[in-house]
């Protein structure tokens, strides 16, 4: 079965399209696999770390800094092991 996304959450996913190669690496499968089947305060926190400006969030994926919101660091946690988790 298929979940719909509501127009806020495709406004969301529109957001989540990044210039940078190394945030899409992360963002992208994300979006695609697990946002709509998140719950919501894993969907909120998402919304919080589209907020941040791509040098931050790439600082925060590259573990050099760490977001003040715990449910986006958790969120960037569990975004990374999605994806080592596939190598």
């Amino acid at each position: 079965m298929s979940i719909s996304p509501t127009d806020a959450q495709r406004r969301i996913i529109y957001q989540a399209r990044r210039g940078l190669k190394e945030l899409d690496y992360y963002l992208d499968p994300y979006v695609k696999e697990h946002y709509l089947a998140a719950d919501s305060d894993e969907q909120a926190a998402f919304e919080a770390l589209l907020t941040y400006e791509d040098p931050d969030l790439l600082l925060f994926f590259l573990g050099q800094q760490t977001p003040k919101e715990e449910g986006v660091a958790a969120l960037i946690a569990k975004m990374k092991a999605l994806r080592f988790a596939k190598l």
